[in-house]
C-alpha cells in the first residue's frame, strides 16, 4: 500500500503498525508489551485495535484527501471525536498509569501518535480526561519523547516540536 510503518528486520519486511509490535513482542519480549494475563492482554488488543482500526485510518492522507481540502479539518475532528469517546469510556475501566493497568503496553503505543493526530487537527480535549491524563504520564517517559511524531526526521517542519 505504500504506506508506513514498515520494519526491515531479520530478512523480513513487515508492514503495519500493530503487526510489527506484535512481531517484536514475540521476538523480543523485553519490555513486555503484552501483558500475562489473557484478560488484560484482550484490553490491550483491544485499545490497540480501536486506535489502529478504528479512528486512526480514517484520518490517513488518502481518506482526506477525498474529502477535500474544506472539509479535512471538520471531517478529522468528528471521526477522532467519534472514536475518543468509545475509547474514554473504555479507558475509565481499564486504565492504571497508562492504558491497561500500571505498564506500558501495545495499547499505550498506539494512543500518544493518535493524540498528537488529534491534536494536529485541534480536538478538543476536555470531553477525554482519561486519555489526557495517560497521555501526560506516557510523555514523561523517555521512551515516548524521542519516538514522539513530531521530533522524527521526516516531519514536515510546521509540524516539528
Amino acid at each position: 500500500m505504500k504506506q508506513v510503518p514498515a520494519l526491515k528486520i531479520d530478512g523480513i519486511t513487515i508492514g503495519q503498525s500493530l503487526a510489527i509490535i506484535e512481531y517484536l513482542e514475540e521476538t523480543r519480549p523485553t519490555p513486555r508489551l503484552l501483558p500475562q494475563d489473557p484478560k488484560k492482554r484482550a484490553q490491550v488488543r483491544m485499545i490497540s485495535d480501536l486506535i489502529a482500526s478504528g479512528i486512526q485510518p480514517l484520518q490517513n492522507l488518502s481518506v482526506l484527501k477525498q474529502v477535500g481540502q474544506e472539509n479535512q479539518l471538520t471531517w478529522a475532528q468528528e471521526v477522532i471525536s467519534f472514536g475518543f469517546n468509545a475509547l474514554e469510556q473504555i479507558l475509565r475501566g481499564t486504565a492504571g498509569k497508562y492504558c491497561v493497568g500500571d505498564e506500558v503496553s501495545m495499547a499505550d503505543l498506539c494512543l500518544v501518535p493518535q493524540v498528537a493526530n488529534a491534536e494536529r487537527f485541534k480536538v478538543d480535549f476536555t470531553p477525554y480526561p482519561t486519555i489526557s491524563r495517560i497521555n501526560k504520564s506516557l510523555l514523561a517517559l523517555e521512551a515516548f519523547q524521542v519516538s514522539h511524531p513530531c521530533r522524527q526526521p521526516d516531519t514536515p517542519p510546521e509540524l516539528r516540536a
